[in-house]
């Protein structure tokens, strides 16, 4: 049985979050028995209640939140009497009202009341409720489509939280309602499901949509260790009217050989200063390069701050030598 918070004083679980694993979509034809969610951009968050109006909100890490997101505490009120352990993901809405984890960045770690009162009237975060772990008694073994109709049951909505449908058996749908919506990918969740704290499950999987960008390579940084002297990471931008625009640092991806064969190419094409025209924030030291490589990367996303997301190394493309 799972250990109750504060040392026993409260009436309910402490529950680690189930993890999904990654993975496609399950093939049409063969997805009659799961049910698709949107993925979200944002921080997962597992409520706690015991019932007395309050609520405490924990990170995947473990960390409490309570103080971190103060207007999502009138949800207590909404559980008054109803002891619960709940799932979800805190995200930030940008101006169209997809989730921007550039602004949500702004919020999280922040505890100093002051702060995250101002915070909270300029990026108000948003709570997406997805499951419910426990509701006066362990819902632990509860098949994910009775613990969804119970959390649905709950009747849970505010100015900053609510509890999103999700599809049954429809896949397809899902995935091209995520990208029209804007969400970061779709979770495949298998209607008999249990919960499973802290475990990594095939019973849920996620997939992420990933585009495509050529950028072009103005600089690199030296990896570590084995890789002392060879690029750890290459500085990428995008070309623009008023020059080289500088979006961010791309390493993952990169196998041994390509690091070798880019030390290469790139020690040839040196040059003492940026070939950016706005800053560089990946601490250095940098090594400049004349912008005329060219690579195809992978990334979820852009930030707030127009710099990738979750860039990825393809490959080099070395058909669309940049010019200038």
């Amino acid at each position: 049985m799972a250990p109750t918070a504060e040392g026993g004083s409260a009436s309910y679980p402490v529950i680690r979050p189930m993890l999904a694993t990654i993975g496609p979509l399950p093939a049409e034809g063969a997805d009659a028995d799961w049910a698709f969610e949107a993925k979200w951009d944002g921080a997962r968050c597992i409520v706690n209640t015991t019932g007395d109006g309050t609520v405490r909100l924990v990170t995947r890490a473990g960390n409490d939140a309570t103080t971190t997101y103060p207007e999502l505490a009138p949800l207590g009120e909404q559980l008054r009497g109803r002891p619960a352990v709940l799932d979800g993901e805190v995200v930030v809405l940008d101006a169209r009202g997809r989730p921007d984890f550039g602004l949500l960045q702004r919020r999280m770690g922040v505890v100093n009341p002051r702060r995250t009162a101002r915070l909270a009237m300029e990026y108000p975060v948003h709570l997406v409720l997805f499951d419910v772990m426990y509701a006066g008694r362990s819902l632990l073994h509860t098949p994910y489509h009775e613990r969804r109709s119970l959390l649905a049951g709950l009747r849970l909505r505010g100015p900053n939280w609510s509890v999103p449908t999700y599809l049954e058996g429809r896949g397809q749908q899902a995935w091209e309602a995520s990208l029209q919506g804007g969400a970061e990918g779709v979770v495949a969740k298998r209607l008999m499901s249990p919960y499973t704290p802290g475990a990594r499950s095939p019973e849920w999987r996620k997939t992420k949509h990933l585009l495509t960008l050529d950028v072009i390579i103005g600089g690199w940084t030296e990896g570590r260790g084995s890789l002392a002297g060879l690029p750890g990471a290459v500085l990428v931008g995008v070309q623009e009217p008023a020059g080289l625009r500088y979006v961010g640092s791309v390493g993952s991806g990169l196998s041994d050989r390509e690091r070798h064969e880019l030390a290469q190419y790139l020690g040839v094409i040196r040059r003492p200063r940026s070939p950016f025209t706005n800053p560089v924030e990946t601490p250095g030291p940098h090594h400049w390069t004349e912008p005329r490589l060219v690579a195809e990367i992978t990334l979820s996303g852009w930030t707030s701050a127009g710099r990738l997301r979750h860039p990825i190394w393809h490959r080099l493309r070395p058909d669309l030598t940049h010019l200038g």
